[in-house]
């Protein structure tokens, strides 16, 4: 691994980089498909529910990182496209299930292997900061629950500029709330578009953190597979 360069400021994503979006939204799912007896509404398991969720929730997601749908959009349509694709008829999809979903989700407190023993040691040698893409009423409660708001200086959410990554202007607005410059930044995220390629697009070099091991499309700064080995560089 090359020799890195004198960064003062790290910023790091949030959800599946830090906190375990997929374990924390899978028990969730699992809860509500309990609490709303939506197994009496078709022939589908809780995992079938979760699996369902899943891949409409990053079809929608894709669609509000490209501007096609708004927050409330997503937020309304997830669950019943979930549902009507498991066969329930939507005049019989629960109401307040998604409010229940953004209400209990963000309370759940998984995260990824060693993050809170990186984050201690790297906290004493840099300042840290959050670029996120999720919704700021929901992103401010999971870093409270699961105890990451004590390590970040700066939050920055796309409802603070109204764009989100891979839009460098995300990244352009961080380093002014931060009062620094690209050169002194690393930014370490998990979406190779979103996180790496917006990084290096405003000049910040940037960590892939692929913990699955996927072959990148593309060449980041640097790789790791697991938060501990970023001791072992910065």
């Amino acid at each position: 691994m090359r020799k890195p360069k004198t960064y003062r400021h790290l910023f790091f994503d949030l959800d599946h980089t830090l906190w375990d979006f997929e374990k924390n939204s899978e028990e969730t799912l699992h809860h509500l498909y309990d609490h709303f007896n939506l197994g009496q509404l078709g022939s589908f398991s809780r995992d079938s529910f979760y699996r369902k969720y899943s891949f409409i929730n990053q079809r929608l997601w894709d669609l509000y990182h490209k501007g096609k749908i708004t927050q409330q959009e997503l937020r309304e349509k997830r669950f019943v496209k979930c549902l009507t694709g498991l066969g329930v008829p939507e005049a019989e999809v629960p109401e307040g299930l998604s409010e229940a979903f953004t209400s209990l989700c963000p309370t759940k407190t998984a995260v990824f292997p060693f993050t809170h023993e990186v984050l201690g040691y790297l906290k004493e040698k840099y300042i840290l900061h959050i670029i996120t893409n999720g919704f700021k009423d929901v992103q401010y409660i999971k870093m409270r629950s699961s105890g990451l708001d004590a390590y970040f200086s700066e939050i920055i959410t796309a409802e603070c500029i109204n764009c989100t990554k891979p839009d460098k202007r995300i990244f352009q607005h961080a380093l002014e709330r931060a009062g620094i410059t690209a050169q002194e930044s690393l930014m370490i995220g998990d979406s190779l578009e979103a996180d790496i390629l917006g990084a290096m697009n405003a000049g910040i070099d940037a960590v892939f953190f692929n913990p699955e091991r996927k072959k990148p499309r593309m060449r980041p700064t640097y790789t790791v597979t697991c938060l501990s080995e970023l001791k072992t560089f910065l």
